[in-house]
């Protein structure tokens, strides 16, 4: 894809380096490999300097893959990287209705310059050109400070630099001039900041590859029905983990309408912390404490499930629909979230463990999946002492003394089939101790309802 043209103010990298004048005479590669690099960087350095960008990055990154950490690859991949986030910055959002685009976001490729740079400050800490390649990538991700510092840093090992002189006025006169906006008072709430799915404030906001900006909450539920843009439908090839927060109008937004902002905060976090007495639903089978197995999310209601409990406390309720009155059962079991592998196209595979019981008070629908108030469910135990303590104690032993002795006879006999050996072992380390009576009898149903008296006999 060629980009438009994007002039380089004063005091920035405005062209790339050729690799033969500065690589001239590098024995470290042989000859072959050599000139398959030298052609990748300058054939890198003729797509930059036609405004073909994207081409660029895949030659240097070619190029970096057979020579890491050379320091002309890294630096014209960088300066790459910040030229393409540049014209995304300033590309104006009523080009993506008839040219959208697909690929990265102008804050992600500022924070893959910056990795480069400090590459290349590490590399080259006397070269003037690694620190105004790291002042740019901070500053385009709004770290003037951090900035600042570079450039200071650069100044000292050259003093002298006209480059780092420029950059140093540019990035005071910015400051300046947001201090300026600060100072003339906020702009005025207007629905440009809000979501077009929900019709609030954005809220963590991300903006897609083809220019419109949603919650990034509202977003994703949205593509867990279809992988397309909710505005233009433009396809997007996007996921949670690797979307970016737009930190712009994060920051714009956060600070302009403060109170606001809160509001949404808290109103996102009710969602994702429920509380000691509040359980998101997950309707299936039953389920009793002590349990592990798998689990494969591909709902879109439980997709935002299972997005909104890992911000959590990764739990949630199992719970079975009751045969006889096609209601949710009164009791059910909270389990937490141990393992959660996102899938490519928005499915979720889960490994789960059953913690404790709950009595479902009242529940109700909450964006298509079920949340209920509960109450703990607490087995009393007869007093220290008593006698009914005391059966209790000896039942629990004899069901041991009878479970250890099983387990024994059943590895004898399962001895010359791994498959089934490792499973009894698995199953013996997982008995708990006959001192907690509830868990030992969790473990036993377990053992019975799962099967595992048939894997020997």
């Amino acid at each position: 894809m060629s980009h438009g043209d994007v002039s380089s103010p004063a005091g920035e990298i405005d062209d790339v380096d050729d690799y033969i004048s500065a690589n001239d005479g590098d024995r470290s590669l042989p000859t072959d490999t050599f000139d398959h690099v030298f052609n990748l960087v300058q054939n890198g350095n003729r797509a930059f300097r036609e405004n073909r960008y994207e081409e660029a990055i895949n030659c240097y990154s070619r190029a970096n893959s057979i020579k890491p950490s050379d320091p002309i690859i890294l630096g014209n991949r960088c300066a790459t990287y910040i030229r393409i986030s540049k014209f995304l910055i300033h590309r104006p959002p009523s080009a993506s209705e008839y040219r959208p685009l697909n690929g990265l976001d102008p804050t992600t490729h500022a924070e893959l310059a910056l990795k480069d740079a400090d590459k290349l400050i590490n590399l080259r800490s006397n070269s003037v050109k690694s620190y105004i390649l790291k002042s740019s990538a901070l500053i385009l991700l709004e770290k003037y400070e951090m900035a600042r510092d570079v450039i200071l840093s650069g100044l000292q090992v050259d003093p002298f630099s006209n480059f780092l002189k420029t950059s140093l006025q540019n990035l005071e006169r910015t400051e300046g001039n947001l201090r300026g906006r600060r100072n003339h008072g906020r702009p005025e709430r207007s629905d440009d900041f809000d979501c077009t799915l929900c019709l609030k404030l954005l809220y963590d906001p991300v903006t897609t590859p083809c220019g419109h900006s949603f919650c990034r909450s509202c977003l994703f539920q949205s593509m867990d029905r279809g992988n397309k843009c909710p505005l233009c439908r433009t396809v997007l090839f996007i996921s949670p983990r690797t979307c970016s927060t737009s930190v712009t109008l994060k920051n714009i937004i956060e600070k302009n309408f403060p109170v606001e902002y809160a509001e949404r905060k808290t109103e996102h976090e009710s969602m994702t912390n429920f509380g000691v007495d509040l359980m998101p639903l997950f309707v299936m089978d039953v389920v009793i404490p002590c349990q592990k197995f798998p689990l494969h999310i591909f709902e879109p209601r439980y997709r935002l499930m299972v997005r909104r409990i890992m911000e959590g406390n990764h739990r949630m309720g199992m719970v079975i629909v009751d045969s006889t009155t096609t209601e949710l059962a009164d009791l059910a079991c909270e389990v937490e979230i141990t393992e959660c592998e996102p899938l490519p196209d928005g499915r979720f595979y889960l490994e789960i463990e059953s913690r404790r019981r709950f009595r479902i008070i009242q529940s109700w629908n909450q964006d298509g999946y079920r949340v209920a108030e509960i109450e703990w469910v607490q087995d009393i135990y007869p007093p220290e002492g008593s006698e009914e303590r005391a059966e209790l104690q000896q039942m629990t032993n004899n069901a041991a003394e009878y479970a250890r002795s099983w387990l024994t006879n059943a590895k004898v006999a399962a001895r010359f089939d791994p498959r089934k050996f490792e499973k009894i072992q698995n199953l013996e380390s997982m008995m708990p101790t006959t001192q907690d009576p509830e868990r030992f009898s969790f473990w036993v149903r377990k053992v019975g309802t799962a099967g595992y008296f048939d894997v020997v006999f």
